[in-house]
């Protein structure tokens, strides 16, 4: 029996939940990951593991050998990621869950500069805005904008792009340049963007000095994803509120204009989020770093 393999399979049905996932995970068949497990239960004596078709659930004793081993194989990261860091040359395999926007946009583009100063590093992006389980989907990092509601997690800034509200010339043409955020109550259509958390539409926010309002205007059309969100802006279908760094190559060449531009919102603050009991490896470190030193503010 490969023990540590054994080992490894075992923690990852834990993590994850589930015997498929944690097959996926690893890379390895599912039959080979029940094999392992199998084998190592009978290895010690114990049973580890309760399975129905439903659902996996660990016993006592397999949390007691969880607790344990989990503490030897960070230990055995630990100790990789060291001659790693000493080599200088960090490697390995990255999981990172991003959103799309920002991934096409930011990230994707400049990839080709880490890749050249990491060459040993691959990395699997999972691109949505879904909400995503650390733990279970063996996810190294999610790269997420806005408040953080999970306070459980580690969490650094690595940057804060600022917004703009926006129309096409067509649109402004007809409709009228609004000189105050109130104007846009009157005569205005709008595309709201729709929060994929709560199925409504994210108010439009307004800041000039001290003074802050908040506009909850009905819309003409309401959109769930940024991409097709500022798609219907540029079709000329409403005024949109959206970060700068997805319209600024559309406003340098005036396909849509900026507005109410001494009126714009505080800056939208991009973290990078992982689990505080998972080891922070040189290669999960060096991305980081790497993309706090290219994000755009």
């Amino acid at each position: 029996m490969d023990q540590l393999l054994a080992i490894r399979a075992f923690a990852r049905v834990v993590e994850a939940g589930t015997f498929t996932k944690a097959a996926d995970s690893l890379q390895i068949p599912l039959a080979t990951v029940s094999k392992l497990v199998r084998t190592l239960e009978k290895h010690l004596g114990v049973k580890l593991l309760l399975r129905t078709t439903r659902r996996v659930t660990v016993t006592t004793d397999g949390a007691a050998y969880y607790e344990k081993t989990a503490a030897l194989l960070q230990s055995l990261e630990d100790i990789d990621s060291s001659f790693q860091s000493a080599q200088g040359k960090p490697r390995g395999h990255l999981r990172v869950d991003i959103g799309g926007t920002f991934a096409r946009l930011v990230v994707i583009p400049a990839l080709p500069d880490f890749l050249a100063k990491y060459p040993d590093i691959s990395i699997d992006f999972g691109v949505s805005d879904r909400q995503v389980d650390l733990i279970s989907d063996n996810v190294d990092c999610v790269i997420r904008g806005g408040e953080l509601n999970d306070l459980s997690l580690v969490a650094r800034l690595i940057g804060n792009a600022p917004w703009v509200t926006c129309a096409t010339p067509g649109y402004l043409e007809k409709h009228g340049v609004p000189r105050k955020p109130r104007d846009l109550e009157t005569g205005h259509s709008i595309v709201n963007y729709i929060s994929t958390r709560t199925g409504r539409p994210m108010p439009m926010h307004f800041t000039r000095g001290k003074e802050k309002i908040e506009l909850a205007v009905p819309h003409v059309i309401g959109v769930n994803d940024s991409n097709a969100h500022f798609a219907a802006g540029l079709a000329g279908l409403g005024v949109i509120q959206t970060l700068l760094y997805m319209a600024q190559s559309h406003i340098e060449k005036g396909d849509i204009v900026p507005i109410l531009e001494d009126w714009n919102p505080a800056p939208y603050p991009f973290y990078v989020v992982y689990p505080p009991n998972r080891y922070l490896s040189n290669r999960l470190r060096v991305f980081i770093d790497w993309i706090a030193g290219h994000f755009v503010t």
